[in-house]
């Protein structure tokens, strides 16, 4: 399978002629469909203030949709040239742009269910608000790539695979586990340290991109002499005022993302007054304002995943099932067996000049007939925009000829013709999830 260039050898360092051009807010980004601009949501968080304000800039200023990332962002697309002014001040309003300067470097993800459920895991969602804030008020880590990635898990593990350059891992109600992207062993920290613990993680590794001189965006681009050492990191920290513990167990658990449905985690999801959350997932990772508007009346909160989708937390446990009928018709994905539930895509065309098909609307015509357990990508280029993280998946690659198909333990199939695409992409799903279950 392609290996992200995050994913890269320490023996082969990346080596960067430029900065970071990744997206943002009041960075936009032009594509074949207008202006492109990401919105950092840490922990993916939202009210129904932001939401609905966010919303208003899709339809008055964009294409009327909103795109989910990978990294649990929001994107708005068919931005107008001279609309940046007005979607800064929109944004500010709403509350999304905290600190202009770091707009780009507010990458959090979180377990998307943390404080929703009764299984005994800690809530983590104060470190989101707290490790947001310590980036904003240090003028250093505004020279974060637009790329560097946070992790925070409460302990199910569902955040943990995701590929971040700095990850912390809830062990108990007490204590945190801090470990970097490649690196052997961690930190035990304190709970309550555990914001500040990421913020020195992430100045060290400012540090050492300087003296790699290689211009490294993420933690695994470093070269192998000056990747973060355990050692150093401990002593920085001692240098901040914490205390830490080395630990060379880092294995976290392995856990499921939420599945579509009315939630289903360690323990039952409910809270004070029969309370559940809801979540559903986006086709091929867009909503449209409507979709999104529905999702923001339920109850005013949102949370946005990495795996494109939302969790509605806070729903009157009686009018649960209603609320999924209702999304179900709005055309979201409410149920595991829906064969759209695995299957993302990256923009394809028309709004990216680089994609040789409209990959989008070819994924549309083929899921219902390749239903798999296995997720499925499509990219319309080599570069695979928003492809799985820490899960084996079956790519789908649209070349001048046709598309090429690789699936795990599989020889790749090149040049396939879309009108063979059905079946070829039905049979990888299959044997390679027959396969992976006797193994």
């Amino acid at each position: 399978m392609p290996q992200p260039p995050s994913a890269a050898s320490r023996d082969e360092p990346v080596i960067r002629d430029r900065g970071d051009a990744c997206p943002g807010a009041l960075r936009l980004h032009q594509a074949d469909d207008g202006y492109l601009a990401r919105v950092r949501i840490p922990g993916g968080m939202l009210g129904a203030r932001a939401a609905g304000m966010l919303a208003d800039a899709a339809d008055r200023l964009g294409d009327g949709h909103i795109d989910l990332t990978s990294r649990g962002n929001a994107q708005l697309r068919g931005l107008g040239a001279a609309c940046g002014g007005e979607l800064a001040g929109v944004l500010a309003d709403a509350g999304l742009l905290p600190a202009p300067s770091h707009e780009r470097v507010r990458n959090i993800v979180a377990s998307p269910l943390t404080g929703l459920d009764r299984g005994g895991l800690p809530d983590v969602a104060p470190w989101v608000a707290e490790l947001d804030r310590l980036l904003c008020a240090s003028e250093e880590t505004a020279a974060l790539s637009g790329r560097f990635l946070f992790a925070l898990d409460d302990g199910r593990g569902d955040v943990s695979s995701l590929d971040a350059d700095v990850n912390l891992l809830a062990r108990g109600p007490e204590h945190a586990l801090l470990t970097t992207a490649g690196a052997g062993e961690g930190l035990l920290v304190a709970a309550t340290d555990a914001p500040g613990t990421a913020l020195v993680a992430a100045r060290y590794f400012l540090d050492a991109a300087r003296r790699a001189g290689t211009r490294a965006w993420r933690v695994a681009e470093l070269p192998a002499e000056h990747q973060l050492s355990v050692g150093e990191l401990a002593s920085r920290l001692a240098g901040a005022g914490i205390r830490s513990t080395v630990v060379s167990e880092t294995a976290a658990p392995s856990g499921p993302a939420p599945e579509p449905g009315l939630v289903e985690g360690p323990g039952p999801v409910e809270g004070p007054g029969q309370l559940v959350a809801l979540s559903v997932l986006a086709p091929l990772g867009r909503l449209t304002t409507a979709q999104w508007n529905l999702l923001a009346g339920l109850t005013g909160r949102l949370r946005l995943t990495p795996w494109r989708g939302v969790v509605v937390p806070g729903l009157a446990a009686p009018a649960a099932p209603d609320a999924l009928a209702v999304l179900a018709d709005a055309g979201l994905i409410t149920t595991p067996a829906d064969p759209r539930r695995s299957v993302t895509a990256c923009t394809g065309q028309p709004g990216c000049a680089r994609s040789h098909r409209d990959v989008r609307a070819d994924a549309r015509t083929v899921t219902a007939l390749a239903a798999g357990p296995l997720p499925v990508h499509w990219s319309g280029c080599e570069r695979r925009c928003g492809h799985p993280r820490g899960t084996a998946w079956v790519d789908v690659l649209a070349t001048p000829d046709g598309y090429d198909l690789r699936a795990p333990d599989r020889a790749p199939r090149p040049g396939v013709h879309p009108s063979d695409l059905a079946a070829a992409l039905r049979d990888a799903r299959r044997t390679t999830s027959h396969d992976a279950a006797k193994k």
